[in-house]
């Protein structure tokens, strides 16, 4: 059987959801050899990144899902919520740094109005036009729909209107339903976080996606949540990379007890590869995964690290050693270091510099 699945993947046939779940049984190096061949077929040697800002404009959030670390209703006790200037002075920081993209992902924060979550928006392009924002998730998006009575479509052409340029790939989580009632409940469903992807999409928009790991899921159910992902991407093309996310574990209410393994870690990120043979990029995010492991990464299957992030709120908060992000130097002699060229791109993946 397991020859059988790797003679398709060798010939690039599209493998199963039951295919993929056995690839698990394969060897460590014989998964990343497979993975590593589609990966340098793609892109050779080349590992991406960007010089990038996270913004966290607020940690207020109506919702309480179990994993997170970083609401102030939960484990974290300084409630903030910054005001739109505050938002553009950090973008403007940022841009005179070198940064080319501000990801902006928040709370679901009751307290502030729909404008605040727009207009910074604005206010971020019409002081930095080239800078490219990557903003709101699909959680957040329908969070605003339903505390203000607006449908997907009229907040996404808000976001669209005031400068947003990609969306984010927050809020999946697992897809599986019975595993979001237990980590996330309340939080928006798999089939409208699909939706409002879709709908993005419709609109000549990029994305990206991801998927939490490591925490009560099994294989089977993250083998479901890319197969879910397959399957819009291929009606609408529109999805940039896959960013599987590793769970962290400090500060939260999921009680986990067993954590994975980097062998397991590195067969997700190779198992995606194969199976997504539809997403161009498989980001290995180095916030959630550590920087060590994420290089270790490009080597099964991964093509992308993220990028300097400069300052992050939300995995740090749950133990993740991203807050002050990665010096640009350090992070291009790291990729070097580990047989690898670094490509500085832009939020779409336009190459910008070979360094």
């Amino acid at each position: 059987m397991l020859q059988e699945i790797i003679k398709k993947v060798k010939n690039k046939e599209r493998i199963t959801q039951d295919e993929a779940l056995k690839l698990y049984d394969l060897e460590l190096l014989e998964l990343g050899e497979l993975a590593g061949s589609i990966r340098e077929e793609k892109f050779g040697k080349k590992s991406y990144f960007n010089i990038n800002r996270h913004i966290n404009p607020t940690n207020i959030c109506k919702d309480t899902c179990k994993f997170c670390a970083y609401s102030a209703t939960r484990k974290n006790p300084n409630p903030y919520a910054m005001s739109e200037q505050e938002i553009v002075n950090i973008a403007k920081e940022a841009y005179s740094k070198g940064a080319k993209e501000v990801h902006i992902v928040s709370a679901h924060n009751p307290e502030v109005g729909l404008d605040w979550y727009v207009k910074s928006f604005a206010k971020v392009k019409e002081a930095l036009p080239d800078i490219h924002i990557k903003a709101l998730t699909a959680a957040e998006i329908n969070f605003l729909s339903e505390e203000y009575n607006k449908s997907y479509e009229e907040i996404i052409d808000l976001m669209i209107s005031n400068g947003v340029d990609s969306m984010p790939g927050g809020g999946a989580e697992i897809f599986d339903e019975e595993v979001r009632d237990r980590i996330c409940k309340g939080k928006v469903s798999s089939k409208n976080w699909l939706k409002i992807h879709e709908i993005w999409h419709s609109r000549g928009k990029m994305s990206n996606a991801t998927m939490l790991f490591g925490h009560i899921e099994s294989r089977a159910n993250r083998i479901d949540h890319m197969n879910r992902l397959r399957e819009l991407q291929d009606k609408t093309g529109g999805f940039n990379a896959f960013i599987p996310l590793v769970y962290q574990r400090e500060n939260n209410y999921l009680k986990v007890e067993k954590f994975l393994s980097a062998n397991e870690i590195l067969k997700t990120y190779a198992i995606a590869r194969i199976f997504l043979d539809n997403f161009p990029h498989i980001k290995a995010y180095w916030a959630t995964s550590t920087i060590n492991l994420a290089l270790l990464a490009q080597e099964f299957g991964c093509d992308d690290l993220d990028g300097t992030i400069q300052k992050e709120s939300i995995q740090s908060a749950a133990g993740a050693n991203s807050a002050n992000g990665m010096d640009l130097e350090e992070f291009v002699g790291l990729i070097k270091n580990s047989g690898f060229i670094p490509v500085e791109r832009d939020s779409l993946y336009n190459e910008l510099k070979v360094w």
